[in-house]
């Protein structure tokens, strides 16, 4: 049967439902953005309370629609508490945008174990938990989509971010585990791979003179990525443009892993 979506319906999230952790700065805040320009209501949660309030602020000056919730993804009941209200106030989860990290720098020698822990249950515990809850209300309505946050450092390893490297690795592990499991429920489970980005993460390599010259040396578009390069892509893997993609990862780089 031919699908006859429009093309403009084909980009479109008007009247979805988008949760997206870490939306507080940077490349959350660009893709929770990005959601709202393309018509979702995007719930905005952050560790801290306040921590969106910017965030929501740009999506309604821009028209849109945004609440704000407060979550931990240190903390398991918190994460469960976030899936719950997000549930309470609007009866259902469409998209699910798992962009919400932490790392940590220290050399593997002398990583101390409890920073382990904090960043592979921030980064790879707390996306699974919120993926495992948030399915039941995409099931129940037909379908969803879930977006995990990735990174050069799913395929690499790094130095002195070994914590990390495993987290992010394994996020690009589950997005194709669980793209397996739910395909048959109409849930496309992908994944984005940023290449290097002007956050404020990224600062003090941006600051030194040797190191910003190398990276954009490496980089085929010869420049650091901007958030709102990012949300093209989310708004593709959230929208119907992408129901026959499932269990990838995208890398949006610049040509980082080309070269």
């Amino acid at each position: 049967m031919a699908d006859t979506t429009s093309r403009k319906d084909m980009f479109s999230v008007e009247g979805k439902v988008a949760l997206v952790t870490g939306a507080s700065r940077g490349l959350g805040q660009a893709m929770a953005i990005a959601l709202a320009n393309a018509g979702s209501t995007v719930i905005c949660s952050s560790s801290s309370a306040g921590g969106t309030q910017k965030t929501r602020e740009l999506i309604e000056e821009n028209g849109g629609k945004a609440k704000e919730l407060v979550a931990d993804l240190s903390n398991r009941e918190a994460v469960a508490n976030l899936v719950h209200r997000s549930l309470e106030l609007y009866g259902r989860i469409d998209i699910l945008l798992n962009n919400g990290g932490t790392i940590a720098r220290y050399p593997a020698v002398d990583f101390p174990i409890e920073e382990w822990d904090r960043v592979l249950e921030v980064n790879l515990t707390a996306s699974f938990q919120l993926a495992k809850l948030c399915a039941p209300s995409m099931i129940a309505n037909g379908g969803g989509k879930i977006i995990n946050i990735a990174s050069m450092l799913s395929y690499s390893g790094g130095i002195t971010v070994p914590a990390y490297t495993a987290s992010k690795h394994a996020v690009a592990g589950i997005t194709k585990a669980l793209a397996n499991e739910w395909a048959q429920h109409n849930i496309q489970v992908n994944a984005i791979a940023p290449g290097y980005f002007r956050t404020d993460n990224t600062q003090k390599l941006q600051d030194d003179p040797v190191r910003d010259k190398e990276i954009k040396n490496r980089i085929p578009a010869q420049r650091w990525g901007n958030p709102s390069d990012l949300g093209g892509t989310a708004v593709f893997l959230a929208s119907a443009a992408s129901n026959y993609i499932n269990g990838t990862i995208i890398n949006v780089d610049g040509g980082w892993m080309a070269r």
